[in-house]
């Protein structure tokens, strides 16, 4: 058969492509790098275009992609921001392949499967709601409680604080699941979609590349869809856990920010950075004579009202009639945005739809009301589909977004022409979201005490809660500013990824509304997140010193920061937190409780017991006091004290999966291991995501020879938490008990690289490599063992078993 001819669209792609001006370096960068073999170390297998808003990265990603397809044969594909999430960037990937020929379809089977797993899950009844299962949801729920200290088996489960219930989402949706779903495959597509389905969109790409000299996937606003597609794309690059990528793909990446370092700093070898910056004088000169437009002062007035910035070159070339409109003097960037538009409905519209930081058209209904006066003629939903196709907006699926370039003049016409006009849109897009907001909070129950984690865990809450916020702070900066400053410390308490959109929030309303307090309030927050391990200390020790926070909010600090330093054991600092909370509100459970964790965490098990009499005294009998004496005791190794505390816990409530797993472990401390495996078989009972009980059941099933038994429970802990080193420890330990050494030694060799300080696997690997003879790497490893834990007496009976050449012990 001979070649297939172009279609009109091709020969039209083709043409325009041509006018293409400026870019140039970047082009020939890229093409250059098809002919360069893969093996070559001069090929980059990632291209990453960055720069400010408005500098043309979007349009040379097309670029990329018609040269791509044109000269090279290539196959190709782009993402954007509306793809929400890794399932949607392989939909958006399945979707341009098939429009090019190549059709996916095992994966596209495989998303219809989901997505309809999806739908049955959200609609099953679970405690009378239904509930919406999200990978994301479940990950936030238990990145929480690792955050308070309150992951189980690590720190006590305080009734008070009720992290059961913080975390009920993985418990009630694996549950709720199990029970719709006979196949345990459906379940785990619907929970680890990415899982399921990459290794499909692997096959795909390969089958692709075999048929295409070059396959090609863009992904195009990464500034948002990064930290969403990051790690995937990353494990996609350097491991073959889901497959082997073919070496003729090729990814460019295209945002405002610098790449990730801790995602992408090793893969510097494999990654061609093109930072962009403004065209030239005379790139934007080419641009506008390609356009016709050659008059002088049309060229000056465009250039100073673009900044040449490309993507305002552009926009000012097209309605750039000539110099009699130019040279009005009262002509201003929104003017040459919208000088197209005469209808003076449109317009006002234009200008309305840019209130909002992000649009669909109930929110754009709002925008409207009392900004645009409507004959009639023209429906809301209509104005909408007409702003949907500005050159300016971007988006898809009913949401859209102004570029910044542009909003940013359109939000200073507005509010320096009129202040009042501008106060009450916002008041009034305020109070639509906090609406909004209230009808997603009907799910959620009541919070016992005056914090709102779990609501700020939720993106269903917390997003309509932050666009109220902006448009509170827009409208009235000092009267709301105390409001959103007490929001902080739930969305701190919750973590980064509900105080990072907070801190932004702040910035960007004091930008928008040309307030210098919020803005200075924004940056300051945000330089307090940078460090991500820290969780929001520094942001509150400025509420604490500058917010002006009523009692209930200096508690409120005061308890979030106390939590989130013991998270990082600065022990003394957390106590001092907590001392200061109760000095302003005795009656706090969570500083009384927080007090009792940090005491155990480092050592001191007199401090934890005697913060326990002291909110006995206040709160006689309450049952988080009793488990928490039995968690002390347990690990204090007080084993017959601890038991009898655990014993009245699981009587007098026989469903905390938590006191059952804690009394399992006292009795495997006590020696009385098939008792153990049955409290900790009824934990896990309980609540099947129970990581902690799980590996300790591993232990003890490995002890008892079921290695069958044990493994199975360390697959399903590393399923619902991959990558730790606990995890991966314990697994090594099976191995060693049932002498399978080598194995035992690869497994401890993986803890110790997810954590280079656990001397309790150093211990253990010196016990493996003892058995297979390597003495002296044994006893390099509990020299170390000790070194790094001075108080571990099993090492060092080991160590100087070992040098005195005696038998094998039996494990740290």
């Amino acid at each position: 058969m001979g070649q297939a001819r172009p279609s009109m669209q091709e020969l039209i792609q083709r043409r325009r492509g041509a006018g293409f001006v400026g870019r140039r370096g970047e082009l020939d960068a890229f093409r250059a790098n098809f002919g360069l073999p893969p093996d070559d170390e001069r090929h980059r297998f990632v291209f990453h275009v960055h720069g400010n808003a408005g500098v043309g990265k979007s349009w040379l990603l097309r670029q990329f992609e018609q040269t791509a397809r044109q000269e090279y044969g290539g196959l190709t594909a782009r993402v954007d921001e509306s793809a929400d999430g890794v399932v949607e960037a392989m939909a958006a990937i399945s979707t341009a392949f098939g429009r090019q020929g190549h059709m996916c379809t095992a994966l596209d089977r495989k998303l219809a499967l989901y997505r309809q797993r999806r739908h049955e899950a959200e609609a099953i009844p679970v405690d009378g709601e239904s509930v919406a299962p999200t990978a994301g949801g479940i990950t936030a729920a238990r990145a929480g409680l690792a955050g308070l200290g309150l992951v189980p088996g690590v720190g006590a489960l305080a009734g008070a604080v009720d992290p059961v219930s913080l975390a009920q989402g993985t418990d009630r949706v694996r549950a709720a699941l199990s029970s719709r779903f006979r196949d345990h495959k459906d379940v785990q597509l619907v929970l680890d979609p990415v899982q399921a389905l990459t290794p499909l969109l692997v096959r795909e790409v390969s089958q692709a590349a075999a048929a295409a000299p070059w396959v090609v996937l863009c992904f195009d606003t990464y500034e948002r869809t990064g930290p969403l597609l990051d790690p995937w794309l990353r494990t996609l690059l350097t491991s073959e856990r889901y497959g082997s990528l073919p070496d003729n793909t090729v990814i460019v990446l295209a945002g405002q920010t610098r790449l990730d370092p801790g995602c992408w700093a090793d893969l510097s070898e494999v990654v061609a950075e093109l930072p962009l910056e403004p065209f030239t004088d005379a790139e934007a000169r080419q641009l506008l004579a390609a356009k016709g437009i050659t008059d002088e002062p049309v060229v000056r007035d465009v250039l100073r009202l673009s900044g040449r910035l490309p993507v305002l070159v552009s926009t000012l070339a097209e309605n750039a009639g000539g110099p009699d409109g130019v040279d009005d003097p009262s002509a201003s960037a929104v003017e040459r945005f919208l000088k197209w538009e005469r209808d003076p409905v449109r317009r006002s519209a234009a200008l309305a739809g840019a209130l909002p930081r992000l649009l669909d058209e109930d929110v754009f209904r709002v925008a409207l009301d009392g900004n645009v006066a409507r004959s009639g003629d023209e429906d809301a939903a209509e104005l909408f589909g007409r702003l949907r196709a500005l050159p300016f907006v971007s988006g898809r699926a009913g949401h859209i977004r102004y570029h910044d370039v542009v909003r940013a003049p359109m939000l200073r016409l507005r509010r320096t022409s009129s202040p009042q006009r501008w106060s009450a849109a916002h008041t009034r897009l305020a109070e639509s979201f906090a609406r909004w907001r209230e009808t997603a909070a009907a799910d959620l129950e009541p919070a016992a005490e005056p914090w709102q984690r779990e609501r700020w865990l939720r993106e269903r809450w917390r997003a309509p809660r932050l666009e109220e916020s902006y448009h509170l702070l827009c409208a009235r900066p000092a009267a709301a500013l105390p409001g959103v400053l007490r929001d902080g410390i739930d969305a701190c308490d919750a973590g980064p990824e509900a105080a990072r959109p907070w801190a932004r929030t702040l910035l960007e309303a004091g930008e928008d509304s040309g307030d210098e307090t919020l803005r200075a309030w924004g940056r300051d927050a945000l330089a307090a997140l940078e460090d991500e391990r820290r969780r929001g200390i520094e942001v509150m020790g400025l509420l604490l010193d500058r917010a002006e926070l009523d009692r209930a909010g200096r508690v409120g600090a005061l308890v979030v920061r106390g939590w989130h330093r013991r998270s990082v054991e600065e022990y003394d600092e957390a106590l001092a937190d907590f001392e200061r909370a109760l000095d302003l509100d005795p009656g706090c459970v969570r500083a009384r409780f927080g007090g009792v964790v940090v005491h155990r965490a480092a050592g001191d098990t007199d401090g934890a017991l005697a913060a326990l009499d002291r909110a006995d005294a206040l709160d006689p009998g309450a049952a988080w006091i009793a488990r928490e004496r039995g968690e002390t005791c347990r690990r204090a190794r007080r084993h017959e004290e601890a038991l009898e505390w655990l014993d009245r816990v699981v009587e007098a409530d026989p469903a905390d999966p938590v006191a059952w797993g804690s009394r399992g472990q006292t009795k495997a401390a006590l020696g009385r291991a098939q008792e153990a495996l049955a409290d900790f078989d009824r934990a896990i009972g309980l609540r099947g995501d129970y990581v902690w009980a799980l590996v300790r059941r591993a232990r003890l099933r490995g002890a008892a020879g079921d290695v069958a038994g044990a493994l199975e429970d360390l697959d399903r802990a590393e399923e619902l938490e991959p990558e730790v080193a606990g995890t991966a420890g314990q697994r090594g330990e099976v191995h060693r008990l049932s002498g399978r050494h080598e194995e035992a030694v690869a497994q401890y060799d993986r803890a110790l690289a997810l954590d280079p300080g656990y001397a309790w696997a150093l211990g253990s690997r010196a016990m493996a490599l003892e058995a297979l003879g390597r003495r002296a790497e044994a006893l390099a490893d509990l020299e170390r063992a000790v070194a790094l834990d001075p108080g571990y007496a099993w090492a060092v009976a080991q160590r100087e078993r070992l040098l005195s050449n005696g038998p094998s012990g039996t494990g740290g």
